[in-house]
């Protein structure tokens, strides 16, 4: 019989029963499997269950000494549906592969599997991680655990959903335009975006492209930590990625190292936010304050993102889907091909332009961060909205020109390429949950983390999930 309570505990608290011999991985994958028959019907997180294929990667695992099970020792992982899976269906959120199983595993996926991770789901995606709200027709839509009558954000919604409900302890996420951050705001978890590299990705046809990451969400910050230590590293199929640190993302997390100066602003000086959710933000990032952080109201000149992002995320779509538009224009959703056909707008001239831009709006965010060892803004410019809307067309009077404007307070860090995390900041009067991003300087994880667990311990959320979905 399984243990229902071991649901409520944290992944930190399982990782430690696990080093003691307390439980196995199966005691995990049972209440798991529990758990989920209960949650699933409510939320559709994790439409793609892999228990059988579980079970025997953690009969395998158990075979070995403990001290050569890995960092997880045996912890149960969800992956996004955009990772493959080795025997496991991926579908990528689209029509095009709904059959679609492959006979090899990404890095990522085989990355936490070398390090003790268990795989036992897929979690739900829009299709190609293209939006921020998890739907797609395959797999149908995610909602979300604190109100179902409202999104999940995306793209890595199903990993938030089923870490807010219960379903998952540590789950993978990636993000371009913030969809680790996005969804982890909307479900009031914590979902860190890496620096480039700091976690090996692909194999990929655009092997230095640098939008796009994958990275760990889970329940609180030295969670996030715990699963950082198991992704990270080189891998020589990705060219850009990196070494792991000699001390590793848990320790930083215990060393509880302070920023002396951090900015907060409530726009990043660059899209609208809902007044409510700036004021939660606002009232977060003073937390610092009472730690004996000085805090000011800052950030750097990011005038030209729009110009900059939409560019190059075109660029990415059209390189990287175009096949697919030629071949299946009719499976695809409408906000995939207007991404793919955007790239046809610009000249080689123009994406010269961008690519200049791009190197100054770098250098002004580097040249901030020797003043400010952190930027702390809202995650998302709204609370979760009705799960019906396909996207935010408008917020706070400003009517956004795409299916992705709304996401500029994530993805103005993207363009940087600072490590950057979203954490639970507080709830509205509705009681929908707001996220504070938080954001270090080049590869600066590590301070990073380790200021956001004492922040997180200042605010005071993080043990507000699981929840049962309501």
């Amino acid at each position: 019989m399984s243990d229902p309570t071991l649901i409520w505990k944290t992944a930190t608290e399982i990782r430690n029963l696990l080093a003691k011999g307390e439980v196995s991985p199966l005691d995990l994958l049972d209440a798991l499997e529990t758990r989920v028959s209960e949650v699933e019907p409510k939320i559709n997180a994790l439409p793609t269950l892999c228990f059988e294929r579980a079970r025997n990667a953690a009969k395998t695992l158990m075979e070995k000494p403990a001290e050569e099970r890995g960092t997880l020792m045996g912890m149960p992982v969800a992956i996004k549906d955009l990772e493959a899976v080795k025997g496991v269906r991926t579908t990528f959120g689209s029509p095009i592969f709904a059959d679609h199983i492959p006979d090899k595993s990404d890095i990522v996926v085989e990355t936490l599997e070398k390090n003790g991770g268990v795989v036992y789901a897929k979690a739900n995606t829009p299709e190609f991680g293209a939006g921020g709200n998890t739907f797609n027709e395959v797999l149908g839509t995610t909602l979300n655990p604190w109100n179902q009558k409202r999104s999940v954000a995306g793209s890595s919604g199903g990993s938030a959903a089923a870490l807010a409900s219960g379903t998952a302890w540590l789950a993978q996420g990636s993000d371009n335009g913030g969809s680790l951050r996005n969804p982890a705001s909307f479900c009031s978890i914590v979902g860190l975006r890496p620096s480039p590299g700091r976690v090996a990705r692909g194999p990929s046809g655009l092997p230095f492209g640098n939008l796009p990451v994958v990275g760990p969400m889970a329940r609180n910050v030295a969670d996030v930590a715990m699963m950082l230590d198991a992704m990270a590293g080189e891998h020589p199929r990705d060219p850009i990625s990196l070494a792991s640190p000699l001390r590793s993302f848990s320790d930083a997390v215990r060393e509880q190292r302070l920023p002396k100066r951090v900015a907060f602003s409530r726009d990043l000086g660059c899209t609208p936010v809902d007044p409510e959710v700036a004021r939660i933000c606002e009232e977060a990032a003073l937390r610092f304050e009472s730690l004996g952080v000085t805090v000011e109201e800052a950030h750097p000149d990011f005038h030209d993102v729009q110009d900059i992002y939409q560019a190059l995320r075109a660029e990415g779509f059209y390189m990287s889907r175009r096949k697919l538009l030629e071949e299946h224009r009719d499976k695809l959703k409408p906000e995939v091909v207007w991404n793919i056909e955007k790239a046809l707008d610009y000249s080689l001239e123009d994406f010269t332009r961008v690519q200049l831009a791009r190197g100054a709006y770098i250098q002004r965010a580097v040249d901030f961060f020797e003043t400010y060892d952190l930027l702390l803004s809202p995650a998302t410019c709204v609370a979760p909205y009705p799960v019906e809307q396909r996207y935010v067309a408008e917020c706070d009077g400003h009517a956004f020109d795409n299916y992705v404007e709304w996401l500029t307070m994530a993805y103005a860090i993207t363009l940087t390429g600072f490590p950057a995390l979203s954490m639970p900041a507080g709830f509205t009067s509705e009681g929908l949950p707001v996220g504070l991003q938080v954001v270090a300087g080049p590869r600066g994880e590590a301070d990073l983390l380790s200021a956001a667990g004492l922040l997180e311990t200042a605010i005071g959320h993080a043990g507000a999930v699981p929840i049962d979905p309501i």
